[in-house]
């Protein structure tokens, strides 16, 4: 069950960090409303606060994020911008993904 909550912190974090990047990304390059910016800016700060309720040290964390964020960047590019990833995107976040849960969950001595 440890796992799960893991696997949903990340997923969580994912969505903040990108949400609300995207929110900041729409006030600044698109013109629309500061609102958005600042609605994005206190979504990111929860970004911040979310990877805290992993159970692994903070190094770890923040690495395996990084997979996990590049394949959440790549799905939200798809399904907010309709950018399709391509085969070698798909290669390259499986093995992100690959490494990050090495990293997170590897039976450790």
């Amino acid at each position: 069950m440890r796992t799960v909550w893991s696997v949903l912190w990340f997923v969580l974090a994912g969505l903040a960090e990108i949400g609300g990047g995207y929110l900041v990304w729409l006030w600044l390059r698109e013109g629309r409303s500061a609102w958005l910016g600042l609605a994005g800016a206190l979504i990111l700060a929860l970004y911040g606060v979310i990877p805290t309720l992993q159970p692994a040290g903070f190094g770890r964390v923040y690495a395996a994020y990084g997979g996990v964020f590049i394949a959440m960047s790549l799905a939200w590019g798809w399904g907010v911008d309709g950018i399709v990833p391509d085969r070698w995107d798909l290669v390259g976040a499986a093995l992100a993904l690959l490494g990050a849960g090495i990293m997170m969950y590897a039976p450790r001595a």
